[in-house]
Parts: C-alpha cells; structure tokens; sequence
C-alpha cells in the first residue's frame, strides 16, 4: 500500500525557516513526479513547489526565491526548504507523487505568527 507521510511542520516566527520532509513507500520511487501543495482555512488547495522524475522544477510565484524543493531518490524523500516564512504561508502542507495514479499525504501543519 502506497503511504506518503510528511513530517518537519510547526510554529516558526516570520522569516524564520522549516524543512519538511516527505518519505515514500512506493517502488520505483525515481519514476514520480513530486509536488508539494498547501491549503489555508477558507482557501483552495495550491501547488507550492514540483520537482519532476527528472528533476526539472516549477513553483508558485509566491513563494519564488524563498522556497526550494529537491528529492533524495536513494531515502525515497522529498523535502521542501522554506526560508523567510511569512504569515501568509499558513496551511496545511501536503505532498504529492503522481505518475500514472497520484497519492497524497495526510498534511503537516505550518503556522508562521509571531
């Protein structure tokens, strides 16, 4: 049974920093494509960040130049590196793998306030 469990969420103050993690129980976990989302209360689930099998990347203009995300295809992890957190980065994060089916995880909470 596939499972994304993502971990690394928390309180942080504004601009501080949080990696989170999401490790994979998949085979052939090179051939996914990874995405990490985010949901605010009230708000839509966005992408944040996509890293694909081949490692080109995609993220949302509002979090450009603060966040990055990269993949360890030998831990079946993806990570997500957020710098100079703002307030408005509240939410629910959640990863994705996708290929011909997509999986999600259940979500870690980042709080950004002071």
């Amino acid at each position: 049974q596939v499972q994304l469990r993502e971990s690394g969420g928390g309180l942080v103050q504004p601009g501080g920093s949080l990696r989170l993690s999401c490790l994979v129980s998949i085979s052939i976990f090179s051939i996914y494509d990874m995405a990490w989302y985010r949901q605010a209360p009230g708000k839509q689930r966005e992408l944040v960040a996509a890293i694909t099998s081949r490692r080109n990347t995609n993220y949302a203009d509002s979090v450009k130049g603060r966040f990055t995300i990269s993949r360890d295809n030998t831990k079946n992890t993806v990570y997500l590196q957020m710098n100079n957190l703002k307030p408005e980065d509240t939410a629910v994060y959640f990863c994705n793998a996708a290929a011909r089916v997509q999986y999600w995880g259940q979500g870690t909470q980042v709080t950004v306030s002071s």
